[in-house]
């Protein structure tokens, strides 16, 4: 008989609901227990969602010691990231926390100390969705089976328009660094990273520049104009694994992108395009039979299709796939977010050896004003 997974929900804002909506499609598993600091917001949910009063919390570490809890989803802004994901891991509560994974490295890194320092396996999800696009997941078996041959370079782009001048959007916490950590870098970049290494390899070092274009934005409470300290735009250039050079670029600025992620992977007798805007189909270019080449738009398969809820339910129930991005996945993908930061501040090229090699002694790029 399938296993009933309760879920505990730490955050209600936007994205809290896209979760929601995915668990009640998901057989055997339901949102039991919410938890939010606005508690008006608590009854609100409680209400349309038939939460039980003793099941509404404010403090996240009364959810997770909730016996009634089998799990937790944590939808919540970065800076509370480390603690929640500390407290599952000392209670020993399943949970898919959101990306990216901590708003630093040293964070990150505490972590992974807390989790192996325990004498039990740390059931975690970071939230890296793209990993659930099908031509992404498509593109990976084809790129591993040889269809592309050896992999010679890669490029990734993601680009968004919402932090752009004509849209006078005010100042927000993915704008405030004690917050977020960093700006588009962590927000869009991370998701970048990630893919680079799910498709390809582990990037090894880099060289970056960081900008932040739009300097200044209004105060939503005062009216009045403040100093923006993370960046909207970055690119980077990293050697990942094998020597393979990938470009990275990402932008809150890019007028006319909504949400636009895409990847290109060229080997040496075909390239891959794919991107979540139109994710349902992987574009490939291979050679015809005269060995000219040609492009072949594919319909992705069904088989190729997992909704990331499912994953994370499917985890608790004690399915494990190869492919879900776990706690030490978090913990890279910071790793290389720091490096692409203290390459920035450094003007240099940074290894991703040193980050770890560093253990603290470098300045944390967080500290440095832009």
């Amino acid at each position: 008989m399938m296993k009933e997974i309760r879920l505990g929900l730490i955050g209600l804002g936007g994205m809290a609901s896209v979760h929601a909506e995915q668990i009640e499609r998901i057989a055997g598993a339901s949102i039991t227990a919410i938890c939010d600091l606005d508690t008006a917001k608590v009854a609100e949910w409680g209400s349309k969602h038939g939460i039980e009063l003793s099941s509404q919390y404010s403090s996240p570490e009364d959810l997770i010691r909730d016996s009634g809890v089998d799990a937790v989803l944590s939808i919540t802004p970065n800076n509370v990231h480390y603690e929640i994901i500390r407290l599952c891991l000392i209670h020993s509560m399943p949970i898919m926390t959101e990306k990216p994974f901590t708003r630093t490295y040293a964070e990150a890194k505490k972590l992974m100390e807390i989790s192996e320092s325990l004498q039990t396996a740390s059931t975690c999800m970071v939230g890296f969705s793209y990993r659930y696009t099908p031509s992404f997941r498509l593109a990976r078996e084809m790129i591993r089976s040889g269809k592309i041959g050896k992999v010679r370079h890669v490029f990734l782009q993601y680009l968004q328009q919402w932090g752009g001048p004509l849209f006078e959007t005010k100042m927000n916490w993915r704008m405030d660094r004690s917050i977020t950590g960093t700006g588009a870098l962590g927000d869009l970049g991370s998701h970048m990273v990630d893919a680079a290494r799910f498709l390809v390899g582990e990037p090894l070092e880099i060289s970056a520049i960081m900008s932040s274009l739009i300097a200044q934005r209004e105060d939503p409470l005062t009216g009045s104009p403040v100093d923006v300290d993370v960046d909207d735009f970055t690119a980077f250039v990293a050697v990942l694994t094998d020597g393979i050079p990938a470009v990275f670029q990402t932008s809150r600025n890019a007028y006319g992108s909504q949400n636009q992620f895409e990847i290109s992977v060229y080997g040496d007798t075909g390239a891959l395009q794919m991107g979540w805007e139109y994710g349902d189909t992987l574009h490939w270019t291979h050679p015809n039979e005269e060995g000219k080449p040609i492009k072949e738009e594919i319909q992705v398969s069904e088989e190729y299709r997992l909704q990331q809820m499912q994953d994370f339910v499917d985890l608790v129930r004690g399915t494990v796939r190869e492919e879900t991005a776990t706690l030490r996945d978090g913990y890279l993908n910071q790793r290389v977010l720091e490096a692409v930061e203290q390459a920035y501040v450094s003007k240099r090229t940074i290894t991703v050896a040193e980050i770890e090699a560093a253990s603290g002694v470098m300045q944390s790029a967080s500290e440095v004003k832009k």
